[in-house]
């Protein structure tokens, strides 16, 4: 067993297609998890993930703040305490819209 803080995780840049975005992997497969990955995204107003697609799913919870999630040909709105499950394959982005960081944890299948 570990518990840890986030904050003792080092927050880094996230993928190049990104703007002001943060990701902190909580729990991974070096510590021990032999099937998800755990990371915290924090990404800033007018924030944007790349849009993209891969066969695995993302499980996602929002901790806080606002925004949009493009998904397929579908964009949605989101707020703290919403959860969002995007299907393997289907094209997708995440945006803070908001005024305030936005917070959200992702688990997915290490790959």
């Amino acid at each position: 067993m570990k518990i840890s803080n986030y904050q003792n995780v080092e927050a880094k840049e996230a993928d190049e297609g990104a703007s002001k975005l943060k990701v902190r992997w909580l729990i991974t497969k070096e510590m021990g998890a032999p099937n998800f990955a755990m990371r915290l995204f924090e990404m800033e107003p007018n924030g944007y993930s790349p849009l993209h697609s891969h066969p695995w799913e993302h499980e996602v919870f929002i901790l806080e703040g606002e925004g949009h999630v493009i998904g397929g040909t579908e964009e949605k709105r989101f707020r703290s305490g919403d959860f969002i499950f995007v299907p393997p394959n289907e094209k997708h982005q995440f945006r803070n819209t908001g005024k305030k960081p936005l917070k959200f944890l992702c688990l997915v299948p290490h790959k």
